[in-house]
Formats: C-alpha cells, sequence, structure tokens
C-alpha cells in the first residue's frame, strides 16, 4: 500500500488476494422480466432474496481472506465531487441517448443517483411516443453488475477498462473507468479500450476472457464476448505500456454457442501453482478449436504459432499444469451438465485455496481424489472448518439462483492486488 492509496497489483490468477473489487446483487436483479431476460443476457430470471442469501456466502469468506471494496461504496464517494458526476453523468446520457434525464440525474443525491444508475430509471411517460415505446426504463438496470469481472480488468499495476460486446454493459465500464481513473482510492495506470479506434465495433472484450497465467503469461479466450480484434488492441496496448521483456499470450478459440461458453473462465481456471480446472473437450480434447501462441519481444510481436493445447503450451513455458476434469473423466455427460453451470470456473483465494459452487458435485469430487479437502462457506464463516490447516481445500457456496445469472466465484470478483507467488 502507498500511503491512504491501494496499489494495484496481480501478477497471477491464484497470488494470495489482498484487494478486490464486489458488487453485492441488488434490486436490478429483480427489475427483470422473462420478457427481457435474454436482452440482459441471461438464461433465466433470478430470485432476489435467495441470490443474495449465495452472495452472502461468496463475501463472507472473502472477506475473511481479503479488503473488500464494494462498487455502489465507490460510486457514492464518486458522484460527490461535482466535476466528476457531470462528467459521467454526461457520458452516460450520450451513449445511451437519454440526454434530456441529464438535468434530473445532476439534481439526485449521491445515494438515489448510485442507485439509479445500478438499479435502473424509469423513463418518463409524458408523450404518445414514450407511452408506445416497449422500454420501461430510460436506463435499463446493470443486471449483470455482480459479474465485476468483466467491465475491468488489473493486469499486473494496470487496469484494464473493457469495451464489452453488448451495449446493455457500457454503463458498467463507464462507472468503472470514472472510479479508477482519479487516483482518491486506487493508485494504478489505465488502458481504457473505448479510446483504441472509437467506434470500431469489432473490437470487443470482456474480463472472463483475461487469465493471468504468470506475471510473462496471458491467456487469453477468443469468442462470443472477445474477438480477435479485441486480443490484437489489448496485445497493442500493452506493448505500447511497458512490455519490456518477453511475454506471452496464448490464445484459445471459444465455441459460439452454447452460452455456457461465453469466456474462458467458464472452461479453465489455475487452481494452484501446478493444478488447473478444465472443460476435457474444450482443452484437451480433438475438436476444431485452435490454441495460438503469441510472443512478444521487447514491445513487439515477434512469432505467432498455433499449439496443442494450454497445459501443454504452459509445460513448455516452463509452467506445467496437472488438469483435473470439470465434471469427472468417467462420464461425458456429467462433464456438459457441470460446465453449463460453472463447473469450471473456480476463484482462488490463495494458492491451493479456491471458491466453488457446491451444485457440481463430480468436479468437487474429482479434486477430492487429487488432494483438496472440500468445506462448505459457512463452516468456514462460523469457524467450524479452519482452512488454515488444509493445504488444498474447495470451499463450497450454495448455487441454484446465482449460476442463473450466467457464471461462477471468478466471474463475481474483480481482484485489485495479490501478493506474489512463489513458483
Amino acid at each position: 500500500m502507498t500511503g491512504k492509496l491501494v496499489t494495484i497489483d496481480v501478477k497471477s490468477e491464484i497470488g494470495k488476494l489482498e484487494a478486490v473489487l464486489l458488487h453485492t446483487p441488488g434490486a436490478e436483479v429483480e427489475n427483470m422480466t422473462p420478457r427481457n431476460a435474454q436482452r440482459a443476457l441471461y438464461s433465466d430470471i433470478l430470485n432476489l432474496s435467495i441470490a443474495q442469501k449465495e452472495y452472502e456466502q461468496v463475501s463472507g469468506v472473502i472477506n475473511m481472506f481479503a479488503k473488500t471494496y464494494q462498487i455502489k461504496d465507490l460510486l457514492v464517494k464518486l458522484l460527490d465531487n461535482h466535476t466528476e458526476r457531470e462528467a459521467l453523468i454526461g457520458k452516460i446520457c450520450v451513449s445511451e441517448g437519454v440526454t434530456d434525464y441529464f438535468e434530473d440525474l445532476m439534481d439526485m443525491s449521491s445515494k438515489n443517483l448510485a442507485q439509479v444508475l445500478i438499479e435502473g430509471l424509469p423513463a418518463k411517460i409524458n408523450t404518445l411516443s414514450a407511452f408506445l415505446k416497449d422500454d420501461y426504463y430510460a436506463l435499463p438496470p446493470l443486471y449483470n453488475y455482480y459479474f465485476t469481472r468483466d467491465a475491468s480488468v488489473t493486469i499486473g499495476n494496470r487496469i484494464l477498462i473493457c469495451k464489452m460486446a453488448s451495449s446493455v454493459r457500457m454503463r458498467e465500464s463507464l462507472i468503472n473507468e470514472a472510479i479508477f481513473r482519479k487516483k482518491r482510492v486506487f493508485d494504478c495506470e489505465l488502458i481504457n479500450s473505448h479510446d483504441f479506434q472509437p467506434g470500431n465495433n469489432d473490437i470487443y472484450m470482456e474480463g472472463g476472457d483475461i487469465l493471468i497465467a504468470r506475471e510473462d503469461i496471458l491467456l487469453v479466450g477468443n469468442g462470443p464476448r472477445t474477438s480477435s480484434q479485441g486480443i490484437d488492441m489489448l496485445i497493442n496496448r500493452l506493448c505500447r505500456t511497458g512490455c519490456k521483456e518477453r511475454m506471452h499470450i496464448v490464445v484459445q478459440q471459444l465455441p459460439e454457442t452454447p452460452e455456457s461458453f461465453i469466456h474462458l473462465d467458464m472452461a479453465f481456471t489455475l487452481l494452484d501453482t501446478h493444478t488447473a480446472m478444465v472443460f476435457e473437450p474444450l482443452i484437451l480434447g480433438e475438436n476444431q478449436y485452435q490454441t495460438v501462441h503469441i510472443t512478444i519481444d521487447n514491445g513487439k510481436v515477434s512469432k505467432i504459432k498455433s499449439v496443442s493445447n494450454i497445459p501443454s503450451i504452459l509445460k513448455k513455458l516452463g509452467m506445467e499444469v496437472e488438469p483435473v476434469v470439470c465434471g469427472g473423466s468417467a462420464d461425458e455427460w456429467n462433464q456438459e451438465r457441470e460446465q453449463w453451470h460453472s463447473g469450471a470456473n473456480f476463484f482462488a483465494l490463495e494458492p491451493g485455496k479456491v471458491i466453488s459452487y457446491a451444485r457440481n458435485v463430480h468436479t468437487l469430487n474429482e479434486l477430492n481424489k487429487n488432494g483438496f479437502d472440500i468445506f462448505t462457506a459457512w463452516d468456514v464463516i462460523n469457524g467450524k472448518s479452519d482452512v488454515k490447516k488444509s493445504k488444498q481445500c474447495v470451499i463450497t457456496i450454495d448455487g441454484s439462483e446465482l449460476p442463473r445469472g450466467g457464471g461462477g466465484p471468478r466471474c463475481m470478483t474483480m481482484p485489485l492486488r495479490r501478493a506474489p507467488v512463489k513458483w
């Protein structure tokens, strides 16, 4: 830490978590109907009270390991500053075509404004045109905001503001950019993907597709939410902002369907220095989806080539990982079912200690066979289970509602600071 500022620093997926950005799901989740669920990027609607009880387990466990920052709290503080409030509201109103609401938003208290920006602003129905519109909201709720992984990514001491695949999530990026731009809480460099070729709709990326395997190795998914042009932009920005030594970008192509493959972290996550969770048919099996190794030397791309798969190229780069199979290695049916409900999506609290959904029992059994103890979140929170005594463990959270939003524990977290890993 530097003074009162939090120094941003993430150089791995598994280093001991020290600071993380979260958003507790609120009324925005219930401000959705089956009619607009697909437009909101959901596969189903959620029961808020149950989702919040499940999320309480996520935040409760993480709070035992690291300092947590809630987006809504940071947003309220930001809005207390008139200049920053004016700049943010101006950008939001222009991007969403609601400039006639600017003064109304500016007149709100910081707390009410933060609530409206996240939970939604009902439209004024004072004209026939407004009445005939199908949109209830002038500013739609940010249904996906509890998936804090996607709008921005920590890479070393830099924050990448993502230009996401769907315009319904644009406001998340704008809010995060405003929070990180001014060094009021966090000390970091900012890379804003929106500044690179504005208007080029082929450039998009999301944080669920970006994994920091090691300080010099990035794993990036290329699929429905991250385009090849978006990856080219990321490489360009990294080269221009201080990539002085050799760096490796490993790109994994992803299926466009089903929707459970929206991000790489739905098929591959790191659990420990030498262990990874994989969806075997995509990551290890023979298929049409390429794995591409890009080498950067002294700020320039020096080599691009196809490789067998992620584990094989990691081994060549001196980072051998033992794959644990999502759904278990015995039954492809179980693999598909559990991958659908984020069975490969794990979040590391420190090397070998991870969070997962309890519902994916075949995946948990496979981990247990590989030496991982299994604890429930409530037992850990209530002191009935001591994870400090365990070398490797999975802390399980109930997951009947949260997975309906389309993501797992890694999706719900944006690490801001991790301790270095002893490789």
